[in-house]
This record gives C-alpha cells, structure tokens and sequence, in this order.
C-alpha cells in the first residue's frame, strides 16, 4: 500500500517529503523532492495532479537515497490546506454529544439525521501537529477528550485523493456548556492532530472497511480503548464533500475530519503525560502525547 509522507532529517529545518517504503531491511523513506528531476514540489502538488500515479512511477525510477524511519521525524502529511471537520455523524457520537449539552441536545438530535450535515473549521495548516508531537489541553477546560477520526485528503476540484488519521481534540465541557462555543472548544493551538501518512484514494478501494480504534496510555497503563467501524458512519463521504465545497473554493485544496465513533466515558478526561494511539489497518498507527498544562505562555496584555 502506498503512504506518502513530509518528514525531516535530523535537525536541518527542513520539511521534505516522500514515499514510506516497507522493505526486507526495515521501514525506508524515499525521499520525493528531487528538484528538477522532478515534477512536483510539495506532497499537494503531487495529489493534486490530473494523474498522480504517474508522477510517482516516474519517482519511483530516480536513484535517490533513502533512509531509514527511525532516522526521520515525521511532520503533519498538510501543506498549506485549510482542515475542516463534521460532526454528528456517528449514533456514539450524537449521544454523547446530548448527554453532554442538556440545553442543546434538541440541536445534536436534528442535525444527526437532516440533510444538512454539521461542518465547522478546525485549523489552519500552522495549526496542526504530526505524529509524536504533544497536543494541548484548553487552560480553561476540566473536561477535554481525543475524538480519533478519518480524515479526507480532498483536492481544490472537490475530489477525494487520500486518506489519513486525525484527533479533533474537544474540549467537551465547553461546547456542552453552550453549542456556539463550538468553536473555542475544537479552535485552539495543539488542538489538531493528523499523521502519520496519507494513503492515496487509488490504494484503499472502500474506507468504509476501515475499523479506527483508540487506546490512551497513563503512566504505562492503557486507561481507556476503543473501536468503531467506519461503516458506522451515518453519511456517504462524498456527501460530506460536497457539502463542504457549497459556496465555498479551497484553492489549496482542504483536509476533512469526518466525525468520531468512539467517545471515552464521561468521567475521562486528557491529562498531561497521556500517550494517543489511533490506529487503522492500511493507515498506521497515529501516536501523540498531551502537553503539560503550563506549556503555552498566555498573552502579555499590550495596554
């Protein structure tokens, strides 16, 4: 199966990107960015391309050097995309969401089942963090959780070239709190989480088989798991998709997040030191740890 990754090498600042190679000596990167040898410069342009196939099979018979995984970090598989998020569409996730908000549960019950689906901006692609970074806990939230999900890589024509692994960190207290504080409870730095590859449309016939499935680690003890098949997903992707691309241009393109189905009981709550694990076979496994609480310096108040 064919995943694309960005990446750097040791600690030269500079974001590449390439093929994730699984070879007899071990997991190899294939560096992709080649220069003039090459026709694309950024992992968008290649998905982006009317025959993205071709432009790797042409990659694929440069001699260039690879290296080994444990010798690259992997960055967020996002260029300069915006990321964009559903919400309600899975039955797990609608009762959580009413259970949670007594006053707008009413909201989550109609919007579950309506045409128009929930759609909301997540991130900027400054944003996101990749595999292994830490997200973040909102200062002002008691009660903030993973929501591992699907991702869509879609191009600005509104096709779905790729998939890949997200967590839409939600600080679940404050959009309980009150529905339109949707966006402080999913807008916020270390909030965003995609990785570790984008595996090409061409190379998953049908997401829908995909299982996602969650484990959180807590000083060496997992303290929660979950999983949920994709094809509990209420909405057809491509609906979701075109929805998005209503009234709306993404000139860069757009990743979307397409809801969660695993919701960790209402007790939980993300603590400093906590390992991520959201794995689907085919996408790898997506791990992140959560940042101390004090680790974003709060603004210095200018008057």
């Amino acid at each position: 199966m064919t995943r694309l990754i960005k990446f750097r090498v040791g600690d030269s600042g500079r974001s590449r990107f390439g093929l994730w190679e699984q070879t007899e000596a071990g997991d190899r990167v294939r560096p992709l960015d080649v220069g003039s040898a090459f026709r694309a410069s950024s992992l968008a342009e290649v998905l982006h391309a009317p025959n993205p196939q071709a432009i790797l099979a042409q990659a694929m018979q440069l001699e260039v050097e690879s290296f080994a995984l444990e010798d690259v970090s992997l960055l967020p598989p996002v260029d300069e995309q915006e990321v964009w998020g559903a919400g309600v569409t899975y039955l797990r996730s609608k009762v959580a969401r009413e259970e949670e908000s007594e006053r707008g549960a009413y909201f989550y019950d109609l919007v579950y089942a309506a045409e128009r689906p929930e759609l909301f901006f997540k991130a900027t692609a400054r944003r996101v963090i990749g595999p292994n970074s830490l997200a973040r806990v909102r200062s002002d939230s008691r009660w903030t959780v993973p929501e591992p999900e699907l991702v869509l890589v879609i191009t600005p024509a509104g096709k779905i070239v790729g998939y890949t692994l997200g967590d839409d960190v939600s600080a679940r207290d404050i959009e309980g709190a009150n529905p339109l504080y949707l966006p402080q409870a999913k807008v916020y730095d270390g909030a965003c989480v995609i990785g570790p590859a984008i595996v090409p449309a061409w190379s998953l016939a049908d997401p829908k088989t995909l299982t996602l499935s969650l484990t959180i680690v807590r000083d060496g003890t997992p303290v929660f798991q979950g999983e949920a098949p994709v094809a509990r997903l209420v909405r057809p992707l491509e609906d979701l998709v075109a929805w998005l691309f209503r009234d709306q241009t993404f000139p860069q393109g757009v990743l979307l997040f397409t809801g969660t189905g695993i919701v960790p009981p209402d007790d939980f709550h993300l603590a400093p030191g906590d390992r991520v694990e959201i794995t689907a076979d085919g996408l790898g496994t997506l791990r992140h740890g959560v940042a101390p609480l004090a680790s974003h310096p709060k603004p210095t108040p200018t008057m």
